[in-house]
C-alpha cells in the first residue's frame, strides 16, 4: 500500500469535516472491501476517515413499527440481534450468510451498502424490505439509492448514518454461494408487505435489481409454481469461471423458490 494518513474522528460532525478537507479521502468502516482495494493499488487516498466508533453510526432499535439499523453496525451484531430477529428474521438470517465469521465480526451493513458489490448481499435486503437509508444530509429511498456497480447515490462527501426498514408480514433469502468467497453467485430475497411483494436478485448481474416479473407473478398467486410465469432476462447477467449468463438465470430461479416455499412452509 502507498503511503497514507490514518484519521480517527470522535464524531460524525468531525469525519464530514475530514472528508471535505480532503477530497482524496475515503470513508472507512469495517474495510473488508477497502482494505484489499488500497493493498492491490486499485485506490491510492491521501486520507482514511474512520467510521467505525462513531456513536451516531452505531446501534439497533424498533420504534414507530421500523427497525432501525446504524450503518457502522457489524454483520454479526445484526444476524445475532433479537430485535432484528424478533421484526424482520431473514435480515439476520441474511447476515448470519455473509462471508465467514472474521467478515461478520469487521464487515458493517452501512459499508456493504455504501460499497454495492455486484455480489453482495446486503443490498438485496434492503431493496427488497424498501428501507430508507438516511445520510447526514438526507433520505434516499431504496429504490433510488442502488445504481450500478459499485455505484449509489450518495456524493463524495456524504456518510449514510442509518437505514430504517418497514416491517414485512413475510420476507426470506436464499442465496447460492461461491464457496471460496461466501459471495452470492445468485441471491433473492421475497418480501411481502402492505405495499404488495418485492423482489431483489443479488449476484447475478451488474448490481442488485428488482425482478418486477416475479413480483407480479407472486402478487397474483404467492405460491412456487407462480414464478414459473415469470420472465427473466439474462442479457445482462455476469459471466465469469464460475457461472455462464444462463447458469446464474436458472440459480435465480431456483433461489426464488426455495425462498418463496420456506415462507409457505412457516
Amino acid at each position: 500500500m502507498h503511503s497514507l494518513t490514518y484519521l480517527r474522528p470522535a464524531s460524525l460532525a468531525d469525519a464530514l469535516a475530514a472528508l471535505r478537507a480532503h477530497p482524496d479521502a475515503k470513508a472507512l468502516a469495517g474495510g473488508m472491501t477497502l482494505i484489499p482495494t488500497l493493498k492491490q493499488r486499485l485506490a491510492e487516498p491521501s486520507h482514511l476517515v474512520d467510521l467505525a466508533r462513531l456513536p451516531e453510526l452505531r446501534g439497533i432499535a424498533y420504534k414507530d413499527d421500523k427497525l432501525m439499523i446504524g450503518a457502522a453496525t457489524r454483520h454479526a451484531e445484526v444476524a445475532g440481534s433479537s430485535i432484528v430477529r424478533g421484526s424482520i428474521p431473514a435480515l439476520a438470517e441474511l447476515a448470519g450468510l455473509i462471508g465467514d465469521p472474521q467478515v461478520r465480526n469487521r464487515g458493517t451493513l452501512g459499508g456493504s451498502v455504501a460499497n454495492n458489490d455486484p455480489a453482495a448481499d446486503c443490498p438485496a435486503g434492503i431493496l427488497a424490505l424498501g428501507a430508507t437509508l438516511v445520510t447526514d444530509r438526507r433520505e434516499i429511498a431504496a429504490d433510488d439509492f442502488f445504481q450500478g456497480v459499485f455505484a449509489t447515490a450518495l456524493e463524495p462527501d456524504e456518510i449514510l448514518v442509518r437505514m430504517v426498514f418497514p416491517i414485512p408480514r413475510r420476507a426470506a433469502y436464499a442465496k447460492f454461494a461461491q464457496p471460496a468467497s461466501g459471495y452470492a453467485m445468485a441471491g433473492v430475497f421475497v418480501a411481502q408487505g402492505e405495499g404488495g411483494v418485492r423482489v431483489a436478485v443479488t449476484g447475478a448481474g451488474n448490481g442488485v435489481f428488482r425482478w418486477r416479473e416475479a413480483e407480479a407473478a407472486l402478487g397474483r398467486e404467492f405460491t412456487v409454481k407462480a414464478l414459473d410465469q415469470a420472465a427473466l432476462d439474462s442479457s445482462e447477467f455476469s459471466a465469469d469461471l464460475h457461472a455462464t449468463p444462463e447458469y446464474r438465470a436458472q440459480l435465480v430461479r431456483v433461489m426464488a423458490e426455495r425462498a418463496v416455499a420456506s415462507l409457505a412452509e412457516r
